[in-house]
């Protein structure tokens, strides 16, 4: 195994498992801790999905370092944290916390936090971290209902999550190429500093970070570092040309939509406007039983060709209501259990593709189809791919950062998928 990864949630797990693919790497992604008996994948990496990025900070970093430990054990040669390109967290972690963890795991001196995709136009600058052109704490992540990210200084951000010093490399630095990079490293490394924000602004800004950190024992960041990463590996991968089309089980198609985003939002009003069908969950009611199966009976009962849409989304102002009946933890956790449910029930009457919105919405509803792999298919839009499950069910799995995707995403996402022949 050449690179190993601990992320800190379903969607993000995959999405890295598609940079790492794209690059050349036979990726296979796990679906939690594996069981202490059963060897890991022969793959160039592996990524374990955990569901630790909300989760109180101890337990986070006891998971964090139980995956750790499973993946240096199984021969990886080196270590990479991965959470959202967004930051997503608060003052206490989980992000800190476990970069710590993981740096005494691993005895590294340093290690670098590079959240940049500059593909989906997350890029740092100055130490900065941008959505598009709006500083992160100008965008709608300021009101995130889970960990809201009202300050775009990754320095501060990061230095109130952990003790360890925390520095920069500007992006003055890093036009000067990956030696110059390294030198600096080095420099800070020298100075006590154990954690390093980089600016990244572009795709070659990513490579050149990638070069620096050749050898690092342990990388932290999002997906987009990862392909920096892979490159140091070329010269011992059998690069495999990028699929565009995926073969998946025959079967029926729902999409799930969890999350709250601008993003998300905007991709269940296009796909009502293209004429899926819609229902959108009544979160007040959710706990008084009963919903669950209408629902999953109203999607069984659709005799459209476009698939159903099942949501609980909805817009900063009724969130805000939602949470002061039934409190933010509560509401959210209902949700997820409720798609959850959804979704086993419609998997018995022979839903095999599934879309599903949100990072813990992913979790939860994976968690309850029974999957534990996934091999990683092509990329529907920046950081997605279509997946298939190994083992198990037999199930097409499209899992999606409420933040990513096109408008369109849930009306083009089919068109991949092709009726595996076998």
């Amino acid at each position: 195994m050449l690179i190993g990864a601990v992320a800190d949630d379903m969607t993000g797990a995959t999405d890295l498992g598609l940079m790492l693919s794209r690059s050349g790497m036979r990726t296979v992604q796990l679906i939690g801790l594996p069981d202490p008996s059963t060897p890991l994948p022969d793959a160039d990496a592996v990524v374990i999905a955990l569901k630790s990025r909300t989760i109180p900070p101890d337990q986070a970093v006891a998971q964090a370092l139980a995956a750790g430990r499973r993946l240096l054990a199984a021969g990886a040669g080196q270590l990479m944290f991965k959470y959202c390109s967004t930051f997503d967290s608060t003052d206490a972690g989980n992000i800190g916390p476990v970069i710590a963890a993981l740096l005494d795991l691993t005895g590294a001196r340093i290690t670098i936090a590079c959240p940049a995709y500059p593909a989906n136009g997350r890029t740092v600058y100055q130490g900065h971290l941008f959505l598009g052109q709006q500083l992160l704490s100008d965008s709608p992540m300021q009101n995130h209902p889970l960990t809201p990210m009202r300050d775009a200084n990754l320095v501060r951000v990061l230095s109130r999550q952990t003790r360890l010093k925390v520095g920069l490399i500007d992006h003055a630095t890093i036009t000067q190429g990956a030696a110059a990079t390294l030198a600096a490293m080095q420099m800070a490394a020298q100075a006590g500093t154990r954690i390093l924000i980089t600016d990244c602004t572009t795709d070659a800004d990513l490579m050149t970070l990638g070069s620096a950190c050749r050898g690092m024992a342990l990388v932290t960041g999002g997906s987009g570092i990862a392909a920096g990463l892979a490159a140091n590996f070329a010269p011992s991968l059998s690069r495999q040309p990028d699929a565009t089309t995926m073969a998946a089980p025959p079967g029926r198609a729902v999409i799930l939509a969890g999350s709250c985003s601008a993003a998300t939002l905007a991709q269940i009003d296009a796909a009502r406007t293209a004429g899926l069908p819609v229902c959108t969950l009544d979160v007040t009611t959710l706990g008084r039983g009963g919903q669950v199966a209408a629902v999953a009976d109203w999607a069984i009962d659709q005799t459209s060709d476009l698939p159903p849409l099942i949501c609980s989304s909805a817009d900063p102002r009724t969130l805000a209501r939602i949470h002061s009946q039934l409190g933010r933890d509560a509401s959210g956790t209902l949700v997820e259990q409720a798609l959850a449910d959804i979704a086993r029930l419609l998997q018995a009457a022979g839903f095999s593709r599934f879309i599903v919105a949100g990072g813990e919405t992913s979790g939860a509803v994976v968690k309850a189809l029974g999957v534990t792999m996934l091999n990683i298919g092509p990329e529907i839009d920046p950081g997605v791919p279509w997946t298939r499950s190994i083992g198990g069910p037999d199930l097409a799995l499209a899992l999606k950062s409420g933040n990513f995707g096109t408008a369109d995403f849930f009306v083009k996402a089919w068109s991949q998928l092709e009726l595996d022949p076998a």
